[in-house]
């Protein structure tokens, strides 16, 4: 198989690519899990609004294949996918920084008793920020995944997305510690828990460490080529072209269907999870803050546990494992449904675990699925194309997990229901997702892999 960087690649150098994902996982605890808990339990504002915000990114997915297929065909300063890569992350840190200044500004504005109406520019700001960073996070999403598929030899692609995935993980974990020190409690602060300074501060730190993970761990990691495009038996076919090759298949279509079914209700919790603590259970936000690291910690433990299994017993495979991580994220919404309903603080933390395991052993399972359908070629145009089924599901979780509490809220004037039918909605659209897969293992005894073996997608660059 066509493999434009060399023999392959090395732990070493997977590794170092790994950092990338890194900083990905920070970003994504930075506004799933701090900036949406400040805005809606410490601010007041919507959650409808603060999930569609943060879920903008996964719906501007379709520029990610448009990208994905450019890069399949064409150079840019001698470099079929790092000058995507490179271009988004610099649009996502920028992007950062404004998001920093105008939630530091409606923090300063919160703490004073003589400030008037959120003037117009702030909201302007806001908007804008969550622009830019999902256009940053569309194009250099797919392209960052193809470049894996370019650097790994065929054999070495499951190791090089599990330890991307890995590392992506890790930074959730690490994002939760960092952030719970950089936004400690401050009992002087006021009626919100922290300054104004302080927020501001943790973006603009958070902007340049980012900055230079993204820049360092992909350094040298691409071939500099010569000339614009590349020759005609390299191109992609069509994108109607690529639709059907998902399309023909009954096993891909009910696999389609597990797959957005689980990734969109699996992040129903995404926008409402540190909220859910803070209103309910009064918990400060040096404490939510947290969380990444708790549910971050265990998906790792979870994703080993899942490749140990996977390396020793030939009983365990990837199907098996995908319906035991379904199962143990329906546990999880079960526990936290039951939390919120019967206002049981103590179950929070099994919660955390169950969401961290089941996320763990699911992305493992799923990944595998996918990667035993690897392409023969048009990495970036089917990583482009799978990217953007997964990340609109993802979007459609995020920011439907924040209009579904708020509806709840407003029929029952009651945070504790809210929250716990958003949980209860997550039980059963797993539950869903789980009949879908069992469909899909019972096909795949009856379908051979000849159109299958077309198809490849890698699941980690939805939580990108």
């Amino acid at each position: 198989m066509h493999n434009p960087q060399g023999s392959g690649l090395s732990i070493g150098h997977n590794l170092k690519i790994a950092l990338f994902h890194l900083g990905s996982g920070i970003a994504d605890v930075l506004t799933t899990g701090v900036w949406n808990r400040i805005m809606v339990a410490d601010l007041g504002f919507s959650a409808a609004f603060v999930g569609l915000l943060t879920g903008l990114r996964y719906f501007l997915a379709p520029l990610g294949v448009i990208a994905g297929r450019y890069s399949d065909t064409h150079t840019i300063g001698g470099f079929r996918r790092l000058f995507w890569i490179w271009l988004g992350r610099v649009m996502m840190a920028v992007s950062t920084l404004v998001l920093g200044y105008a939630t530091a500004e409606l923090v300063r504005r919160a703490s004073s008793e003589s400030a008037g109406p959120t003037p117009a520019a702030l909201w302007i700001a806001l908007v804008f920020s969550f622009l830019l960073f999902s256009l940053g996070g569309a194009i250099s999403g797919s392209t960052f995944l193809a470049l894996i598929y370019d650097r790994a030899a065929e054999h070495q692609r499951g190791r090089a997305v599990g330890l991307v995935w890995t590392f992506l993980l890790l930074g959730f974990t690490i994002g939760g510690i960092f952030f719970s020190i950089m936004l400690p409690h401050d009992e002087s602060a006021g009626a919100i828990a922290f300054s104004a300074d302080s927020v501001l501060t943790l973006f603009i730190v958070t902007a340049a460490a980012l900055t230079l993970i993204w820049f360092l761990s992909l350094l040298g990691e691409e071939k500099r080529t010569r000339g614009s495009a590349l020759s005609r038996d390299e191109e992609t076919g069509s994108l109607r072209h690529d639709l059907g090759l998902v399309w023909r298949s009954r096993r891909m279509r009910f696999f389609l269907f597990y797959l957005t079914m689980s990734m969109a209700f699996a992040f129903l919790q995404d926008t409402v999870l540190e909220p859910f603590a803070g209103q309910v259970f009064d918990m400060e936000a040096h404490i939510t803050n947290r969380f990444a690291a708790y549910w971050g910690s265990m998906a790792i433990l979870g994703s080993f546990a899942s490749l140990l299994l996977l390396r020793r017993w030939s009983v365990f495979n990837h199907s098996n494992l995908s319906q035991m991580g379904v199962v143990a994220l329906m546990l999880a919404y079960i526990v936290f449904a039951l939390s919120s309903l019967a206002e049981i603080r103590p179950l929070v933390t099994p919660g955390l675990i169950l969401l961290g395991i089941g996320l763990g052993v699911w992305n493992i399972g799923t990944l595998g699925l996918m990667m035993d359908l690897s392409p023969a070629g048009s990495a970036g145009a089917f990583l482009g194309f799978w990217t953007l089924c997964v990340t609109f599901a993802r979007g459609a979780g995020v920011a439907g997990g924040g209009i579904a509490r708020d509806i709840v809220l407003a029929l029952s004037g009651e945070h504790a229901v809210a929250y716990g039918a958003v949980f209860c909605f997550g039980f059963i659209g797993l539950a869903s997702a789980w009949v879908a897969l069992r469909r899909v293992h019972q096909d795949s005894c009856r379908e051979g892999a000849q159109s299958d073996a077309e198809l490849a997608a890698v699941l980690s660059s939805a939580l990108d």
